[in-house]
């Protein structure tokens, strides 16, 4: 590729934080009209890289130049203006705003003869981008009511509407069903054709090869190559981002299933569980499939009593329990790593340490005074266990890769022994290397007798890993496979209302 035809040229780019060097010397170019995928694992220095680009962070040395000319951006207002968006992974969404206020927020369209915003025109503009992403969504809803797909959704409505020359893209799929993701590919290209520059970052490496014409990949904040998409094969680029032979994607051993460990019958919340009934075996991995709205996480929230069950009943080890809240949940011996980590599963300005024995303290405590050399013992035990990459268990949590934040998650119930671990959505967002690493651990906790319940919507995933599937749609069970019988064909039909041969 001729030097002439770049768009973006990012040279020499480093940045440092507290004890991580997070990029050292980083080439990165763009050619104007290209799907350029820039991939890593957590903690290659992607995010970081992209973070300069748009001006949300500083570099410690470099240069930038968009279309042969030196630029700087020191702020995301500097980068708009120059022609560049940014879809974050971290939704930067304000949930108590409408859907129609997000996208256009600090940009309102006015009325010609005064300063008062034009709320039609806001709202017809903002309902015509969901039309053209095919997205099912009143402009007017506020965004707190929308799923985590929908506001993904919404995320890259807003990019669109800012009229970008480059357009930077964070694992935008990571929340989306393979009918949302089809449709933002064809809007993806439809951009190209357009002239318009994507800059793609995903960790499913199948979607970098369907959609992206060129390939840069980070290691350890170190460019370690930059190659176009046809000279290159799966098996290669995982090399290049792990730096060394990963392994199966699926590790699975034989385990023996042992007697019902849970059972959950006929429970309904009111909203969107319409009567589940599952029986999850001590010693298995039972995974959950189904589309986007078909109450996946609403079951594995209502069971761990972050919401309130309506009717049904659930039994631990053959005896009736009533779980009205996650403490009843934890007392009984369950965890549950939530499908947003963020948001939900992590105290992103509590250190490291705080984050995993939080859920410990009562075994960590006597008199209501912590025992801090116990505490440090204990975090250090589970981030040794887990491979928690850090320079210290002080660093705080909000400054982890997302790879290593699930990590800290899971790490903070296995302090606790639990019988039941609920999993929902356990590897979105996270690289290859760490998801070998997740996987691994799912099948340890099942040797040892734990009962693992997996929502995940990531079908290789769930087959790789299970060994029984459930298919939910509608808020019912509707369909359950042995592992030998399940198939990506024979899920996605029972997930879709077709007919299926199912073991049931």
């Amino acid at each position: 590729m001729s030097e002439n035809k770049f768009y973006l040229r990012m040279e020499g780019i480093s940045k440092a934080f507290p004890g991580v060097q997070a990029l050292k010397d980083v080439n990165f170019y763009v050619a104007r009209g290209e799907i350029h995928a820039l991939v890593g694992e957590n903690g290659a220095g992607k995010t970081t890289l992209m973070k300069i680009l748009t001006g949300a962070l500083s570099m410690d040395s470099g240069s930038v130049s968009l279309k042969g000319s030196h630029v700087e951006i020191n702020t995301p207002t500097d980068a708009q203006q120059l022609g560049i968006s940014m879809i974050h992974q971290e939704l930067s969404l304000i949930p108590n705003l409408t859907v129609g206020q997000n996208i256009y927020l600090g940009r309102e369209p006015r009325w010609k003869i005064s300063a008062f915003i034009d709320w039609n025109r806001l709202y017809t503009d903002s309902q015509e981008l969901l039309s053209q992403l095919d997205v099912d969504v009143d402009a007017r809803a506020e965004v707190g009511s929308l799923s985590i797909a929908q506001q993904q959704m919404v995320e890259v409505a807003k990019a669109i509407s800012l009229n970008a020359d480059l357009i930077a893209m964070d694992e935008p799929t990571s929340s989306l069903t393979d009918r949302e993701t089809e449709v933002l590919f064809d809007t993806m290209r439809s951009f190209k054709k357009r002239g318009i520059s994507i800059i793609f970052i995903s960790h499913r490496l199948e979607e970098v090869f369907e959609i992206s014409d060129w390939v840069t990949v980070l290691r350890d904040g170190s460019l370690i190559g930059s190659e176009p998409i046809k000279d290159l094969d799966e098996e290669r680029v995982v090399q290049m981002m792990v730096g060394r032979e990963l392994g199966e994607m699926y590790p699975k051993g034989d385990v023996q299933r042992r007697g019902v460990i849970l059972e959950v019958n006929n429970l309904h919340d009111g909203r969107e569980l319409s009567g589940v009934s599952l029986e999850l075996y001590s010693g298995e991995i039972l995974g959950v499939a189904g589309l986007a709205g078909a109450g996946r996480t609403a079951l594995a929230e209502t069971i761990f009593g972050v919401r309130p069950a309506i009717t049904g009943d659930i039994e631990l080890d053959g005896s009736p329990v009533k779980i009205n809240s996650p403490g009843e949940a934890i007392r009984l011996g369950m965890g549950l790593v939530p499908e947003d980590r963020k948001q939900q599963g992590l105290f992103l300005n509590r250190a490291i340490r705080e984050n995993i024995v939080i859920s410990a303290l009562g075994k960590l405590s006597r008199f209501s005074f912590i025992n801090f050399s116990k505490a440090d013992k204990l975090a250090r035990e589970f981030a040794v266990k887990l491979d928690i990459r850090t320079p210290s268990l002080r660093q705080l949590v909000r400054n982890l890769s997302g790879g290593n934040q699930q990590k800290v998650v899971i790490a903070r119930w296995l302090t606790l022994n639990p019988r039941v671990l609920i999993l929902d959505e356990p590897t979105r967002g996270i690289d290859v290397g760490t998801k070998v690493e997740i996987h691994a651990l799912m099948n340890q906790l099942a040797e040892g007798g734990v009962g693992v319940l997996m929502v995940s919507s990531d079908l290789p995933e769930v087959l790789g890993v299970s060994d029984r599937i459930l298919v939910m749609r509608e808020g019912k069970v509707v369909s359950e496979f042995s592992r030998e019988h399940a198939t990506q064909d024979n899920i996605m039909h029972a997930a879709t209302g077709g007919k299926v041969n199912s073991d049931k």
